[in-house]
């Protein structure tokens, strides 16, 4: 049931004709900027992803489906599984420095942050390579350089999400003998839920379009993630038709999860 003492969606009165006026001169230049800056090169990626000297085709499509297809399966998987890691680690330690606050460990967990993407790829390359020159170049050390890199944004959201969520909720949970475990998997996750989906899509949709990590630490053959190719196929060869509809395919790849992203940030109508 609708909340009668909340105000609708569109407020609690119509917009006088010069707050119209103000919000859209506010909102103009932010969308100036959006088209030029995305929806301008995101329709060109996509008219020249059908063309080949002038002419439609379905060619470079063709050419994405024979040499780059286990390109796609490779970034899809280095992306889930370095969502996974980062979230199998940010969850637990978020739990408990919610119930357990310290500012330290805080702070360490946000480190990565403020570390270029370049760095990371570097530094771990250099590190692992004398321990486990294997793991280094293979999706295992990219997916593991790309849990750490994004564990920063991962503990800033969820620890938002988790102190959120009521104190007197944790303290009836500790009162039944919860430890702090239970707490994070019984009541924490839960009553999180929706920050958690949204925190995850953006994280999972950051990895998808990572370039200099996998660059960095990539061996240079097999399978490559999907960014590389783009940047291989246009840089090296010419080819931006090609490079385009890898772009494309990069973007449909990351639709769904900002599908999932925006029915979350949708608010529902007649909601209890």
């Amino acid at each position: 049931m609708s909340r009668p003492d909340h105000a609708g969606l569109r407020g609690d009165r119509p917009l006088t004709r010069a707050e119209r006026v103000a919000w859209t001169a506010v909102c103009a230049l932010p969308l100036a900027v959006l088209a030029v800056v995305f929806l301008w090169p995101l329709a060109v990626s996509i008219a020249a992803s059908f063309t080949r000297a002038g002419a439609f085709t379905l060619a470079n499509y063709g050419t994405v489906w024979r040499l780059y297809l286990r390109d796609v399966g490779y970034t899809l998987g280095v992306a889930a599984a370095g969502s996974a890691l980062t979230f199998a680690i940010a969850i637990p330690v978020c739990g408990w420095l919610r119930a357990r606050a310290f500012g330290p460990v805080e702070f360490l967990l946000k480190v990565p942050l403020f570390v270029p993407f370049v760095v990371v790829g570097h530094a771990l390359r250099v590190f692992l390579s004398p321990w486990a020159p294997g793991l280094a170049g293979s999706w295992t050390g990219i997916a593991l350089a790309l849990a750490w890199k994004h564990l920063g944004l991962a503990a800033l959201l969820l620890l938002g999400a988790f102190r959120a969520v009521d104190e007197s909720h944790l303290e009836a949970a500790r009162n039944f003998g919860a430890g702090t475990a239970r707490l994070t998997r019984d009541v924490l996750v839960p009553m999180a839920g929706p920050s958690l989906a949204v925190s995850a899509v953006l994280i999972f949709s950051s990895m998808l379009a990572s370039f200099s990590i996998p660059l960095m630490m990539g061996r240079g053959g097999g399978a490559q993630m999907l960014m590389i190719d783009v940047y291989y196929r246009f840089g090296q060869h010419g080819d931006f038709e090609t490079a385009a509809a890898l772009g494309v395919v990069g973007y449909l790849m990351a639709m769904g999860a900002a599908l999932v992203y925006l029915r979350r940030l949708t608010p529902r109508r007649g909601g209890s």
